[in-house]
């Protein structure tokens, strides 16, 4: 039999269109796209690149502990990890004398809180506040540990810092830490204008800056004039593809396996993990401020990044992202050389954008 190519290209659509009509009819809408398998990726060594400092390097080559992925199970073996967590702060101290900053403890709205102010406050600083929520993955970093991070942007930026000590699981799941960082925040707005102000915060404490806006424009509160997420901890669903494509090269967080994670599933106490105040990648960013968001190429959190300025740019916000060769999860929040660059990528950010 001879068909002409008119004549096929008739009976290829008619065949193309029964096939899409039975995959609607046995999917019950439009057609779905099948799910495509993952690819399996050999083993490799990683060099710890020569393009970074010698500090940044060390922190590469450290090896993965051998109990990354062994996190604690129960009720009390998570209580006595957050004590022990509560007993070997990160000691601030150190960079609070390089930079001759003063700190005072102090309690804002009812929250513990530290204000830390550089004793080479510029006069364009001198009524500006940033609001500086902690990480460690929402159960470590609290106490004089919560300034670390604070203290480094007060020190690069000088800006005077409020650094917010948050309450922590397990005593204190969701929405605690959420429901303390607003309550500051609400607290600031008797210090200082908002347009003057800016939350910023690592990690669990970039997620918290996420969720507190997102709670912000829920309670019709006034808005920072600038925030700065790093590496934000923006899905907990374990979504993300960085999730695998950085499994186990990034030697801080490991893998979603790792204590990280279920340390912020301790704190979701049960809630929906894509809840936007969990996962604030899945919240409305219409309306947020102009945000400056930093990660690294070796980040387990760099696709939470990247979807977070996404959606932003989508909301129409202004927004940078900034990724650093080779870091591994906020490898920025560290003493070392590469921190520098970061945190005055973040003061010339919030200077541009506070107003004065």
């Amino acid at each position: 039999m001879i068909v002409s190519s008119r004549g096929t290209h008739r009976a290829l659509t008619a065949l193309v269109g029964a096939a899409v009509a039975l995959v609607c009819a046995t999917t019950g809408g439009e057609a779905q796209t099948p799910a495509t398998a993952g690819r399996e990726v050999p083993a490799r060594m990683l060099p710890a690149p020569s393009t970074v400092s010698p500090e940044m390097q060390r922190l590469l080559a450290a090896p993965i502990p051998g109990n990354w992925n062994s996190p604690p199970n129960t009720p009390e073996q998570w209580q006595a990890f957050a004590a022990q967590a509560d007993r070997d702060p990160r000691d601030p101290q150190p960079l609070l004398d390089r930079f001759g900053i003063t700190s005072e403890r102090m309690v804002v709205n009812g929250i513990p809180a530290y204000m830390m102010t550089p004793s080479d406050l510029p006069a364009e600083n001198r009524d500006r506040l940033l609001v500086h929520l902690h990480g460690g993955c929402y159960m470590m970093g609290g106490g004089v540990a919560a300034m670390y991070e604070g203290a480094m942007l007060a020190g690069f930026g000088h800006f005077r810092v409020l650094s917010v000590d948050y309450r922590r699981p397990p005593a204190f799941p969701y929405p605690a830490a959420l429901d303390d960082a607003v309550a500051a925040w609400r607290g600031a707005l008797e210090i200082t204008d908002p347009n003057k102000m800016a939350i910023f915060g690592a990690s669990a404490g970039g997620a918290l800056t996420l969720s507190t806006v997102l709670r912000l424009k829920q309670e019709g509160l006034p808005l920072p004039a600038a925030i700065a997420p790093g590496t934000p901890m923006s899905d907990l669903t374990k979504r993300s593809d960085s999730f695998y494509t950085n499994r186990l090269v990034d030697n801080v967080l490991m893998g979603t396996e790792g204590r990280c994670q279920a340390m912020a599933e301790v704190y979701a106490d049960g809630h929906d993990l894509a809840d936007p105040m969990l996962s604030p990648v899945y919240g409305d960013m219409s309306g947020f401020p102009p945000t400056i968001l930093t990660t690294g190429t070796r980040d387990l959190l760099l696709s939470d990044t990247v979807r977070v300025h996404r959606n932003l740019r989508r909301a129409g916000v202004v927004a940078d992202l900034h990724v650093y060769e080779a870091q591994a999860h906020a490898n920025y929040v560290r003493d070392i050389p590469e921190s520098r660059e970061a945190f005055e990528e973040m003061a010339r950010f919030f200077d541009t954008h506070l107003d004065r």
